[in-house]
């Protein structure tokens, strides 16, 4: 619903509210909201792709006359609501509208409550053209093609004008409720966000600037990368300026999108602080992963299986009204909503993304290739402005997003399960396997581009694998054919948008591999650039800002992303904010007879332990001790344990659950005494508040550089051929962003004072001293005492 009025207020101040214009409204809008009903239902049928319903499209009105006319925009008024969209065709010498859908296998498998959306999508378009073209009644066909066959299957009724007005007044009536409801509240919404105020009593130093920036990236429709020290407070001055931004630029909705847990949180809890939870008119949804959020995780998403399925669309309307009203939407509330209407939360939550204000969630939900959440607003034709907290990740998030890899032993074990009509089938593909292994060099092979057998083998695959799953009823697919047709089709679809920004490799399978001699090779896409992939994204945008305490050097992150060129109308605006921490209140010491090289780490294990030690005596407190490696970890661990016994410590493990890492923050006591061991890069090296005598300081081992390995030298060559500084981009710059969210840690308010020890010889050289935040105060020291 678009709630721009085209009336005066005073001409609106002369209507009855139930005449008052509600906006526009799509008609798939306007019946996925009033006309679905009965279970949710999500047992898996094969769905074409966009292209493939596009090219279905095409066939059928192909195959129409030539007075046929394809693709009828429509409009048409009632009760207040402007509904609009496009009839898929319109033959006037039979007077019959036609509403195309495609689809996969046998019709009669396409579900009741899906075909009774279908039909009221098809009779509001009907009713359009009865009022558009002065009708008494016409032939509304359903039109169900399935792209494998050409096959139409036909559902067609004769429908008077009264009829058809009988049934989009019903929809109208209900939808124009939540409507006014909808247009109350966006009313409200704005005017508080005009008034909005920043919710401390003063902005922090270096928190009004960056504020101001986004503001004006928001309202002008700009991309903002902005760079801020920790500590300033930059979640809730660039929440509160895009918020600010958002009745000035007639933005609908605002994403707010985290790497980690500690980010959604921190997010919220700015939200609270300006009074979303009680009494702003600002509806936030908190989305998790539905592995999370899942209620009955042991039960299949439908309504014989799970509770929560069976009739979730006879009672979403009651739960949608409550959550509405509740506004604030974090997991909790939504659970007790789900639960007291006897609904899914997760897909509760699904739901009020449609009408919500600010959205929380996962980088995937707006950068991952299958993303949902632009895409379903601007199918209702929202406009979405976005805010990327952490965004020194989104480079390599971006790249594991655009990314697949097939394992030959998961398709082998598909073959010993596989029902009989695919043998054949996944034989031809076992060969075509065989083949890619005598392309193998080594460990680690690198091809010339998409292997054309493998590719037109998997597609067949894939097609016979969506055939046999078309015709098998609700729960009968096997759950590891269903697994493996999901990991070919996104190997698929990256093969489809392959180019230069992506690699195909061969590397050996690491897993044994039943009913086969050959050493068939694990067959990968791998994105290296993800700037060609995401910068259309940003043109879609109403405003974004990308934000973190380390994004230098900035040209580095905006080549790798994508981000408009900073001399078009639109183009992308960058930002540094000085610290506004006093420079003497952190001590930066660099060990100048430690090197942490491969070849040097036994013999950096004592003086690093004891460079700790004599840290810890002359001032006692809480440390973080930040390594490379789990291995490089427990090795200077046991040494400092060997050496220095007396010294409190306490350390990261691997997989630790989000109860341990808890139990781990939780040691940081402002009494408390001793070490920390952690991965740098980790949980703990980034996204923790430790303010005050919680933590006194943090020693950092090595640059942080990725590991030297086949991909990332591939990764270097290339970078070096697009950008230049191949090395810089592929090791120098995403280890030492490392470093300095780590050492962030120390200094979170302006009364913390810390030391910072950088264990490592190489931070004196120039191209990485360059590099170190301009306000540190490096002193250069020797790790043994004089």
């Amino acid at each position: 619903m678009n709630p721009v009025n085209t009336l005066s207020q005073d001409a609106q101040a002369s209507l009855p509210t139930e005449e008052l214009p509600l906006g526009s409204v799509p008609v798939r809008v306007l019946c996925d909201f009033g006309a679905r009903t009965g279970d949710l239902d999500l047992r898996f049928t094969p769905s074409p792709s966009g292209v493939d319903g596009i090219e279905g499209h095409a066939a059928v009105t192909a195959r129409r006359g030539a007075r046929y006319q394809r693709e009828v925009s429509l409009s048409a008024m009632r009760h207040g609501l402007r509904i609009q969209g496009r009839a898929d065709g319109w033959d006037p010498d039979a007077r019959r509208l036609e509403e195309i859908k495609t689809h996969r296998g046998d019709p009669a498998l396409i579900r009741p409550n899906r075909q009774a959306l279908h039909w009221a999508q098809a009779r509001v378009y009907g009713w359009m053209l009865c009022e558009q073209l002065q009708l008494d009644g016409l032939h509304i066909a359903l039109v169900y093609y399935d792209i494998d066959s050409g096959r139409e299957t036909v559902h067609e009724a004769w429908h008077t004008r009264d009829e058809l007005t009988e049934a989009v007044d019903a929809l109208c009536r209900r939808y124009a409720d939540w409507a006014r409801r909808e247009r109350a509240h966006r009313l409200a919404r704005d005017q508080a966000l005009h008034q909005l105020a920043f919710a401390h009593p003063a902005f922090r130093p270096g928190q009004r600037s960056l504020a101001a920036a986004v503001y004006r990236a928001h309202t002008s429709g700009q991309v903002l990368l902005a760079e801020a020290p920790t500590g300033i407070g930059k979640t809730a001055a660039t929440l509160f300026a895009a918020l600010k931004a958002m009745p000035r630029h007639g933005t609908d909705r605002l994403f707010y999108l985290t790497a980690r847990t500690t980010g959604r949180a921190l997010a919220l809890g700015a939200l609270q602080g300006m009074g979303a939870a009680r009494g702003l008119p600002l509806r936030v949804v908190e989305r998790l992963s539905r592995d999370k959020a899942c209620e009955h995780p042991d039960k299949a998403c439908h309504g014989d299986s799970c509770p929560l399925a069976r009739g979730f669309y006879d009672r979403l309307p009651a739960a949608r009204q409550a959550a509405g009203d509740a506004a604030w939407l974090d997991h909790p509330s939504l659970q007790k909503i789900g639960l007291t209407h006897d609904i899914c939360p997760y897909y509760l939550a699904q739901e009020m993304m449609r009408w919500c204000d600010v959205a929380i969630g996962d980088y995937h939900h707006v950068f991952d290739p299958s993303a949902s959440w632009l895409t379903a607003a601007e199918q209702d034709e929202r406009r979405v402005a976005l805010l990327v907290d952490e965004a020194h990740h989104l480079i390599g998030r971006a790249r594991e997003m655009h990314s697949a890899t097939l394992d030959p032993a998961d398709f082998q074990a598909l073959r010993q399960s596989a029902p009989p009509g695919l043998h054949k089938t996944l034989d031809r593909m076992h060969r075509h396997w065989n083949a890619l292994a005598h392309q193998l060099n080594g460990t680690y092979t690198v091809l010339n581009d998409l292997p054309a057998d493998f590719l037109a083998g998997l597609r067949q695959t894939s097609t016979a694998i969506a055939d046999h799953l078309a015709q098998q009823p609700g729960d009968a697919a096997d759950a590891a054919l269903m697994g493996w047709f999901f990991e070919a089709l996104r190997w698929l679809r990256l093969a489809d948008s392959f180019g230069d920004h992506s690699v195909v490799d061969l590397q050996p399978c690491a897993r044994p591999l039943p009913r086969t001699r050959t050493a068939q090779p694990v067959i990968g896409i791998r994105n290296l650039v993800p700037a060609p992939l995401l910068s259309p994204l940003w043109t879609r945008l109403d405003g974004a800002t990308l934000f973190s305490a380390t994004l230098s050097p900035m040209d580095h992150m905006a080549q790798l992303l994508g981000l408009p060129s900073a001399d078009q109308p639109r183009g992308h605006r960058q930002l540094q904010v000085p610290s506004p921490f006093d420079p003497s209140h952190l001590a930066v010491r660099v060990s100048m007879d430690i090197s942490t090289r491969w070849a040097n780490r036994q013999a950096s294990l004592d003086p690093m332990a004891d460079l700790m030690a004599r840290q810890y005596r002359q001032q006692p407190g809480n440390y973080l001790a930040f390594f490379s490696s789990f291995d490089y970890l427990s090795q200077t661990l046991d040494r400092l344990r060997q050496r220095h016994p007396d010294i409190p410590v306490w350390t990261q493990t691997r997989g630790m659950d989000e109860g341990a890492r808890q139990a781990f923050i939780d040691r940081f006591v402002d009494d408390g005494q001793g070490i920390g061991f952690a991965v740098l890069g980790g949980a703990f090296g980034e996204g923790i508040d430790l303010p005050g005598h919680r933590l006194i300081g943090a020693f950092i081992a090595t640059l942080g550089l990725p590991q030297v390995d086949p991909f990332n030298e591939l990764l270097r060559q290339r970078l070096q051929a697009r950008f230049g500084h191949g090395w810089e981009h592929t090791y120098l710059y995403p280890g030492l962003q490392k470093v300095i969210q780590a050492a962030g840690r120390v200094i979170r308010t302006e009364e913390d004072r810390g030391t910072v020890w950088l264990m490592d010889d190489r931070y004196a050289r120039s191209p990485v001293r360059e590099l170190l935040p301009a306000h540190w105060q490096v002193q250069w020291a020797h790790a043994r005492a004089d």
